[in-house]
Order: structure tokens, then C-alpha cells, then sequence
């Protein structure tokens, strides 16, 4: 197959795996303040939506380190890229399809690390050391999720102890625009990112020119249209809803309030936030989910539906083998082809 035919097809892939993304993670964004009630479907998508696109189109350090840190140089081909997308697509589809919210970022990684341990043939392709950020953010991020939901709504039940409840519900409706905006543009920061990298990765192995890098900007004419793609891609995922995985997220787990929902997102978004100023590539699902999780579990922990909670970090867990291993055979199948 010609070289520009697979420059084609990791590009298709990149805008697909976006477009998947966003349609998974709208939930991270939108359920907490649907499941409360403070913003109606439609409002919570559009401005999530939106911001998701800002977030994306700022700031590249979570791009360069999937386009540049993942993998040995020798590992970087069309043949990882692709099997890479095409094993991510497939695995976060079916999980949206069954309302779970799944990492999409962990998904990308596992599957970059499958196909490349296939096309090098060695567990050498994988620069480990890198790999040890995000794969610390397995455990951390939902912990810091859990309990930054649980005593963000602690002190703000504290604080408000003699608040009416009928303006508590309005203050924190009205506040939800602000922190359903956050979390929105936190996750494009974040996850928005992947598919600049995996497009930038192609774009240099095509032209063999790593100056792309240091180029890529929505500033330079020949280089900003990879941001704008990926972009409009991720939003373009979350304007669709994934309307399962939200009535997983902000009905299922937890009964929430509109001060519920404030203190999951204003949590939730901080951790994700920080994360992408550091260029970590961080699961927004599990930050998202588990300060759902942490909300729920100031009121008692059997306010919290466990059994469905169970059935979402199963999900986490196999997302690594899955994605690793449909990788792996993709891979092994393209180099037979090509």
C-alpha cells in the first residue's frame, strides 16, 4: 500500500478514535449536573461540547508525550498506529454501547504498547520509564477522585449548614454552568490531546522531519489544522452523548443534588487539570466516576451502588489486557500484509 494511503488511514483512525472518545467521556463532563438536575440534556451538551474544543486546542505537553514518549523510535510505524486506533475504537464502542465509562487513555496506551511489543517483537519497545506516569495515575487518579469529591462536599455541607435548602439547590444549579465548563476543559486538555499526537507522530515518521514537533501550533499555517481536526473530533463525540454511559455515571452510582454535582466536577476537573500541566495522560473516567463515588459516600457508604461500581473498575481492569492484546494481533496480522 502506498506511504500516503497509510499516512490516510492513521489520520481517519486518530479523527475516529477522537470522535469515540468524546462520545464515551461526554458522561465525565455532563453527569454529574444532569444526574442532579441542574442543567437540562441539551444545555449540558452543547456547553461541554464547546468547551471540550477550547480545552483541546490549548496547550500540546499531553500531545508530545503520546507522540514522543510511549515508544522506542524503532516501535513508531503506520503499521502501531493504526492497529493501535483500530483496537481502541473497537474496545471503547462496545463499552459506551454497554453504558460503561472506560479510560480512553488507557486504552490508547495499552494499545500503542501492543502493537509496538509486535512490530519490534520485544517488550524493548515500550519506554517503561516513561509508561510509569500514566500507569501511577491507574491508582491515583480515582483515589484522588474519591476523595477529593468526598471532602470537597464535606466542607461545603459544613460551610452551608445553615443554608436553606431551596437556595442551596439554586446557588449550586447556577454554579454547575461554571463547573460543568471546568471539566469540559480540563478533559480536552487532557484527553483531546491524543489524537494531535498520533497525527503529529505520523505526519514526522511520513516526512521523517521531527522538527514537526516543535512546529505544531495553531499559529503556523501548515500545522494548526492537526489541532483544529482533533479537535472539532473529540467535540464532535461528545455533542452525540453517550447517553448510556451518563445514565450510568449520574443516575446509577449515586443520588445526586446540585451541591453533589458541584463538588464531583470542581474535583474531578482540578485532578485532571493539574495533570495535563504536568503532561500526564490521566483517565478523566476515573477521576469522574470515582468523585461520584466519593459524593455518594458521604452520606453513608451503601448510598453508593457498589455492585454497579464493581462492574465499572472490572471494566478499568480489562481495559489493558483487551486493548493490549487486540493491538498485538492487529499488528501481527499488518506486518503479514505489509
Amino acid at each position: 500500500m502506498p506511504e500516503l494511503a497509510l499516512l490516510i488511514a492513521v489520520i481517519a483512525g486518530a479523527i475516529g478514535f477522537g470522535i469515540a472518545n468524546g462520545w464515551n467521556d461526554a458522561a465525565n463532563s455532563v453527569a454529574a449536573s444532569i444526574g442532579s438536575r441542574a442543567l437540562s440534556p441539551r444545555d449540558a451538551i452543547i456547553l461541554a461540547a464547546f468547551c471540550t474544543f477550547a480545552g483541546s486546542a490549548t496547550g500540546l505537553k499531553v500531545a508530545k508525550t503520546i507522540g514522543k514518549g510511549i515508544l522506542i523510535p524503532e516501535a513508531i510505524s503506520y503499521v502501531t498506529l493504526i492497529a493501535a486506533l483500530v483496537a481502541v475504537i473497537i474496545w471503547v464502542t462496545l463499552a459506551t454501547r454497554y453504558g460503561l465509562p472506560v479510560s480512553s487513555t488507557h486504552s490508547l496506551l495499552s494499545g500503542l504498547a501492543g502493537a509496538g511489543i509486535a512490530v519490534v517483537g520485544s517488550t524493548e519497545a515500550v519506554q517503561w520509564h516513561v509508561m510509569q506516569r500514566p500507569l501511577l495515575s491507574v491508582v491515583t487518579a480515582p483515589l484522588l477522585g474519591f476523595v477529593g469529591g468526598f471532602v470537597v462536599l464535606v466542607v461545603l455541607l459544613w460551610v452551608f449548614r445553615r443554608g436553606a435548602p431551596a437556595k442551596l439547590r439554586i446557588i449550586f444549579s447556577r454554579l454547575q454552568w461554571l463547573t460543568t465548563a471546568f471539566i469540559a476543559y480540563s478533559l480536552g486538555k487532557n484527553n483531546g490531546q491524543m489524537p494531535i499526537g498520533i497525527i503529529t507522530t505520523a505526519l514526522v515518521f511520513f516526512y521523517k522531519d521531527d522538527s514537526l514537533w516543535g512546529r505544531l501550533s495553531l499559529l503556523d499555517a501548515s500545522m494548526g489544522w492537526i489541532i483544529v481536526v482533533s479537535s472539532l473530533a473529540i467535540s464532535s463525540g461528545t455533542a452525540l452523548g453517550g447517553w448510556r454511559v451518563i445514565k450510568t455515571v449520574g443516575f446509577k452510582i449515586a443520588a445526586l443534588q446540585p451541591v453533589h454535582g458541584f463538588a464531583c466536577d470542581f474535583s474531578a476537573a482540578t485532578v485532571i487539570e493539574a495533570a495535563s500541566q504536568l503532561g500526564i495522560p490521566v483517565s478523566t473516567s476515573h477521576c469522574a466516576t470515582a468523585a461520584v463515588m466519593g459524593v455518594g459516600a458521604t452520606r453513608r457508604f451503601s448510598a453508593v451502588r457498589w455492585g454497579i461500581t464493581r462492574t465499572i473498575v472490572l471494566a478499568w481492569i480489562l481495559t489493558f489486557p483487551i486493548c493490549g492484546v487486540l493491538a498485538w494481533l492487529i499488528a501481527s496480522f499488518l506486518k503479514l500484509a505489509f
